[in-house]
């Protein structure tokens, strides 16, 4: 397992980006699923930069794990800032046009639709977020 601990800021969304792509990379994940990974790290790193430590910054840990059978990528954030699960957020109305829709929800919307595990607890004072892509 690969490990990343960096202040969880809105600067370093690219940094943590760099450090799982190198990896998927490395593992030959398909561009497409590269993809889709990097917009998830892009909406869930951005959460816990723009919301956790509000207005602080604190630090956030990403660990990575490609696995065998089949094969796929495990990706875990987990910071200390407030409780939230952003698994329970409600669903946005996408029938709806964009001004009529309220402003959020779509982000994790799509990281839902694109990954094949998400998974939340809050644990020991932290935020625990799993997510997991295989590479189809």
């Amino acid at each position: 397992m690969k490990e990343l601990t960096i202040e969880a800021a809105v600067e370093n969304i690219e940094v943590v980006t760099d450090f799982v792509t190198n990896e998927l990379e490395a593992a030959n994940c398909p561009i497409k699923a590269q993809t889709q990974i990097s917009i998830a790290i892009d909406e869930l790193f951005g959460n816990i930069a723009r919301y956790a430590y509000s207005p602080d910054i604190g630090k956030a840990t990403v660990q990575l794990e490609v696995v065998d059978d089949p094969l796929a990528v495990i990706i875990t954030f987990i910071d200390r800032g407030k409780p939230f699960n952003p698994l329970e957020q409600a669903e946005p109305d996408i029938h709806m046009s964009a001004k009529q829709r309220s402003i959020g929800g779509l982000g994790i919307f799509l990281v839902k639709k694109t990954m094949d595990m998400l998974d939340y607890k809050y644990k020991d004072g932290k935020n625990i977020l799993t997510i997991k892509k295989k590479f189809k």
